[in-house]
């Protein structure tokens, strides 16, 4: 049952990145992104998986300690827990990354690999999508304008 959940835990957050990188001019999209309801399936895995080592995972937050961390990971749910965490972090990230790559128009060819990233590594995605966000803000501030930049990310064809 916690391998099921395990591997579940991914496959609940895995159409929002779908959405977020194969479709994100869709509406659909947006409003799925829009919402941080998303996580709620995956954060529904984590309790069910939490409960059970609640004791354990206390102490490990509580005051943190790895060998304390180790213990608790060793065991089948606290591993799941904690991956359950991370997959629901990791999405109200990549939504994060996707409202803000629309709001300073980077275009999705430039999206769709730093959220893959994210999916992947989110604190290497994360970083390397802020430097993006402080260069576009610069770009932003010195005259390039919002407009300029809402139309290349409207220009595709398939934006419905």
């Amino acid at each position: 049952m916690t391998g099921f959940l395990f591997e579940l835990s991914f496959l609940l957050a895995a159409p929002v990145w779908l959405l977020l990188i194969f479709a994100p001019r869709w509406r659909l999209t947006e409003r799925v992104a829009a919402s941080p309801l998303t996580v709620v399936p995956v954060l529904l895995v984590y309790v069910t998986l939490a409960v059970p080592v609640a004791p354990e995972l206390w102490s490990a937050v509580s005051s943190p300690d790895i060998d304390v961390f180790r213990e608790l990971t060793a065991r089948a749910n606290g591993a799941g827990a904690v991956w359950a965490q991370v997959i629901a972090w990791d999405l109200l990230v990549g939504q994060w990354m996707y409202h803000e790559a629309r709001r300073l128009g980077v275009h999705p060819a430039v999206m769709g690999p730093l959220l893959v990233l994210t999916i992947l590594l989110s604190p290497i995605g994360l970083l390397f999508f802020l430097v993006l966000r402080a260069v576009r803000s610069a770009a932003l501030r010195e005259g390039a304008g919002r407009e300029d930049l809402a139309r290349t990310w409207d220009r595709s064809p398939t934006a419905k």
